[in-house]
């Protein structure tokens, strides 16, 4: 039988391009732990708020710190359903540490982690282009340095969210895929299992595009009983059986806890607001001292009401599609033209100057525009090849494969208005598609025509880790 762990080993001609990625990525690394080390390093009764308090890159959030430190669902069940099971050994790891060095080592424990799944995302992309495209190396080494030059791959490499270990699943199920379709070998169930229940557990929504991918691979056997049923149905009915029981024994009883703290927080505010009341009311009828009180609670609640629907957190949260579990996570108010140029093209590729790596949640409004009009020249140039790419791939059905897991983040996303506040978050789930058709294309040009696309996408590259490094740089060492 093969070594599965063979993937893994850096082959000779990968070296050099290798070295430089892992150096690059781990220096990046080094700077965010020198940003945080002071204050991450205590150890105390309450990481969470230790962690979300003093963390502020993007949108991002620290609970992988907070898992890693003391061990708990701290995710969102349903929306990262095994997630905290897969951070229980790195815990164990750090809980070691913590016990022979006297401080907590989170960060380097978890930036081992976000380094290893960078590092292998840019070297399976790069096989990506080298045996499933059949791109020559130096085109190969050229788009996997300009695709790692984007901003939001950058810095998901260096956060402690879930984006960089969900993006290397991804372009893992991609290169595994695209060897298959080569070789004409489906896509087991065993595998399609396995790969489902890691991407899923990361983030439930990504093992959908492991079922796209056991479909192309696949075709026509994809639809057969026994692959529907054991392949897909099952697990997927395992892992969201999985997240309500997880959701019933882990966060119901914290979540019940909750409701019944503030409760008790409410009835002891009433009860002292009634007793500063009756200190100051001259009514002496009982009927008519209840009424004011009443009337009294009503303005409070009508005040908050209207100071929390201008805060941040409220006021940069779109409309949704109705109140329901699911349907308050969607957003039909969002203007979506804006959206796609500065926030899920513009700001995952370049950043932005104002606003820099700032929160919607907190200061950063929703739209930010660029301050000068080189930045959507750069944009253009990008999306304009990447539209030619994918003329150029229409006739491939590896690229098809890889653009619908983009149509489906497209989806969830700009139509269904999912994180789309915030989508530049999610960009390492999806900008792969660009460097990816921008293959084809390049495949396809010939003598002038290839050199004129290296040159603009080597001068494109060095622009981009020039302008993102310096601004990612400037942010983390303020």
């Amino acid at each position: 039988m093969k070594n599965p762990f063979h993937i893994f080993r850096i082959k000779r001609e990968e070296r050099w391009l290798a070295l430089a990625a892992f150096l690059l990525i781990t220096v990046l690394n080094a700077l965010c732990i020198y940003k945080y080390f002071d204050k991450f390093t205590q150890i105390t009764n309450n990481y969470h708020d230790l962690f979300v308090k003093n963390f502020h890159i993007s949108g991002f959030d620290p609970i992988t710190y907070t898992v890693v430190s003391h061990w708990d669902t701290g995710y969102n069940i349903y929306r990262h359903p095994l997630l905290a099971f897969f951070m229980y050994v790195p815990n164990q790891l750090n809980q070691g540490l913590m016990m022979l060095t006297g401080i907590n080592l989170v960060q380097f424990v978890v930036a081992a982690i976000l380094i290893f799944c960078s590092f292998y995302a840019f070297i399976f992309f790069y096989r990506i282009l080298r045996e499933v495209v059949t791109l020559k190396r130096v085109d190969a080494t050229i788009l996997t340095i300009f695709f790692y030059s984007f901003s939001y791959i950058l810095v998901s490499s260096i956060v402690p969210d879930h984006f960089i270990l969900s993006m290397f699943m991804l372009i893992l199920t991609l290169y595994v895929a695209g060897k298959k379709m080569q070789r004409n070998h489906p896509f087991t169930k065993w595998q399609t299992i396995l790969f489902f229940f890691i991407t899923a557990g990361i983030s439930l929504n990504n093992g959908v595009k492991v079922f796209l991918a056991n479909l192309f691979v696949n075709g026509k056997k994809f639809w057969r009983p026994a692959n529907l049923i054991l392949a897909v149905i099952i697990p997927s009915a395992l892992i969201w059986l999985g997240a309500r029981m997880e959701w019933s024994h882990f966060e119901k009883p914290k979540y019940q806890h909750r409701q019944e703290v503030k409760a008790q927080k409410d009835s002891i505010l009433r009860a002292n607001l009634y007793k500063n009341y009756l200190d100051t009311v001259s009514a002496t009828d009982s009927a008519e001292i209840v009424a004011g009180f009443q009337q009294l609670m009503k303005k409070r609640i009508h005040d908050k009401y209207v100071s929390d629907h201008q805060k941040p957190w409220n006021l940069h949260t779109g409309k949704p599609i109705n109140k329901t579990e699911f349907g308050q996570w969607t957003d039909i108010s969002t203007p979506r033209w804006a959206s796609l140029v500065e926030n899920f093209f513009g700001e995952p590729i370049q950043l932005h100057r104002d606003h820099l790596l700032q929160d919607t949640l907190t200061k950063r409004p929703v739209i930010v525009e660029y301050r000068w009009i080189g930045s959507y020249v750069v944009e253009a140039i990008i999306i304009l090849m990447f539209i030619l790419g994918i003329c150029f791939a229409r006739r491939s059905r590896f690229f098809w494969m890889a653009f619908s897991f983009f149509a489906f983040d497209v989806f969830i996303h700009i139509i269904l208005g999912f994180g789309i506040n915030e989508v530049y978050i999610m960009g390492a789930h999806y900008l792969f598609i660009i460097p990816l058709a921008i293959a084809y294309l390049v495949r396809r040009l010939r003598k002038e025509g290839i050199g004129i696309a290296r040159v603009v996408l080597s001068l494109i590259a060095v622009y981009l880790y020039i302008y993102n490094i310096t601004l990612l740089t400037q942010y983390i060492l303020e």
